[in-house]
């Protein structure tokens, strides 16, 4: 799904724990798709876009939304919302995504979603 947009390899990274394991921008994408089945309403606003040419990046912040209502999770469903706000930064080569950071508090959203 992101290698129109993405460099073979594209790394990824989060100081958040929910995230520690994942290291490319790929296994982050297969979370998010796999996190709209737990959270079949989930819905990503984007409330900011910056564009940084110097540096060659993009930063976006935004909010998601969602309920967990779905089957999955490191629990059965809560019923519970969160929403989350998160930050991503994404560092291009020419054209496409070479490294993505997202800064989130994973702590809180698993506390709205009643997961910790």
């Amino acid at each position: 799904m992101c290698e129109q947009y993405c460099r073979p390899g594209a790394t990824f990274s989060a100081q958040a724990d929910y995230l520690s394991s994942m290291e490319t921008l790929e296994a982050y994408v297969e979370f998010m798709k796999g996190l709209f089945a737990v959270l079949p309403d989930g819905n990503p606003e984007v409330r900011s876009l910056a564009v940084d040419e110097t540096r060659s990046n993009v930063s976006v912040f935004g909010i998601f939304h969602g309920t967990h209502t779905g089957e999955g999770g490191p629990v059965p469903p809560t019923g519970k919302t969160t929403n989350a706000e998160y930050v991503y930064v994404m560092d291009f080569d020419g054209d496409k995504i070479r490294h993505m950071t997202k800064i989130w508090n994973d702590g809180i959203t698993m506390r709205q979603l009643g997961w910790t």
